[in-house]
């Protein structure tokens, strides 16, 4: 039961007795009236980092600034390691950085970590990873010759979306990434990732497969959002529409 409740996030406790919320009857025990009141000096006391790390992120320009000082991939690598900016890494397993190859001329984006991929430190290694596999073989590449990584680094407690000053403070070391991989072609796997890379808020059944050019510190490349292996899990009806993204991309690296 202990670990359900981790995998839902649920790894902070608000009181030392359970409480049946459901019981019309159920209340919050009061303190005992001979409960000494809290000394000054505890009320002023800085929170402790468990309860702060919920939405203690740092200025994004403070990771613009660690992010652009990274010459190579492993010292970016290293940089997001060190950095205790974002709330999201207090409570995750580990770091998940990038898989494939940096030298490939296909860059993959998703949205961020899931349970499987918080264990391993890798994108896309549980069912929807398993998928993406399968879909990158029927065009002829594997994780030798793509690169693969997400918006954020660090799983969101029980696989919730990461919000706004969580993806914004990360986002200065994707930029980063993509920049050192330089990729000829770089797909958005799911609304999540195209909303954050194009700058859109149209929905990902309106954007997907339609290429455009986008510049990401000073690099330019072709760009393709599609449908992310999670979402063709749930709606197996829409692989035809992924299998047309996936020739588009197969065509545009024979032409380039």
């Amino acid at each position: 039961m202990l670990q359900w409740y981790e995998a839902a996030g649920v790894d902070l406790a608000v009181g030392e007795a359970p409480v049946d919320r459901f019981a019309q009857s159920a209340v919050v025990p009061a303190a005992p009236r001979s409960a000494a009141p809290v000394p000054p000096a505890s009320r002023d006391a800085p929170p402790q980092p468990a309860i702060a790390a919920s939405g203690a992120d740092a200025d994004p320009e403070t990771a613009r600034e660690l992010a652009a000082g990274a010459q190579t991939l492993d010292a970016l690598r290293e940089a997001l390691e060190n950095f205790d900016g974002c709330g999201l890494k207090l409570r995750a397993t580990n770091l998940v950085f990038a898989d494939g190859n940096p030298q490939a001329r296909v860059m993959l984006v998703g949205e961020a970590p899931g349970r499987d991929e918080d264990l391993q430190g890798k994108p896309f290694v549980g069912r929807s990873g398993q998928l993406l596999d399968r879909m990158l073989k029927a065009i002829g590449l594997d994780r030798t010759g793509v690169y693969i990584a997400n918006t954020v680094p660090w799983r969101p407690p029980g696989n919730r979306t990461p919000a706004p000053s969580e993806v914004a403070v990360c986002l200065p070391f994707l930029y980063r990434q993509i920049e050192l991989v330089a990729p000829k072609v770089l797909v958005a796997l799911g609304g999540a990732s195209a909303s954050t890379l194009f700058e859109t808020n149209a929905g990902i059944t309106r954007i997907r497969g339609q290429w455009r050019d986008l510049t990401v510190n000073g690099h330019t490349m072709r760009a393709l959002a599609t449908l992310h292996p999670a979402y063709l899990l749930r709606q197996p009806a829409a692989k035809r529409l992924a299998w047309q993204d996936l020739l588009a991309i197969r065509k545009a690296l024979d032409e380039a």
